[in-house]
């Protein structure tokens, strides 16, 4: 298993960042026109919420593939404090949407998976991050 890595670089456009890993993909971050930037790619929360939607439809998706149930789409609708700042924490509100001829049992197991998708279980359990500089 390989780590998986992402650069973030600054350039000419203020707020504007590319983002590249090390799989070759590119795309870009950025703050909307109204808090100075440039509109040209999601802002930081949207770029964590689109990993977590990612992650639940894959994840969905492979299950479902691997028990041979009849899934046909996934949907996933998610949000960012919702209601507002909480005063301590963070609320997100994943809405999920399953199409195909599913049984209440697969429809009720396909949302504890979801709840275990690899990237959900890093946003609510215990997080370290090491930062240093280099020259």
């Amino acid at each position: 298993m390989t780590t998986s890595t992402v650069h973030a670089r600054s350039g000419a456009i203020p707020f504007t960042v590319t983002l590249s890993d090390d799989l070759a993909h590119t795309w870009l971050g950025d703050e909307p026109a109204d808090r100075g930037g440039a509109n040209q790619g999601p802002d930081p929360t949207r770029l964590l919420l689109s990993s977590l939607g990612a992650c639940t439809v894959i994840t969905l998706q492979m299950y479902a593939a691997r028990k041979q149930w009849p899934l046909t789409g996934v949907e996933a609708e998610l949000q960012f404090n919702p209601a507002g700042k909480p005063k301590s924490g963070t609320d997100i509100t994943r809405r999920i949407t399953l199409r195909g001829e599913l049984s209440e049992e697969q429809r009720a197991r396909l949302l504890q998976i979801a709840n275990a998708c690899p990237i959900h279980n890093v946003l609510v359990g215990e997080v370290r991050i090491d930062t240093s500089l280099t020259v």
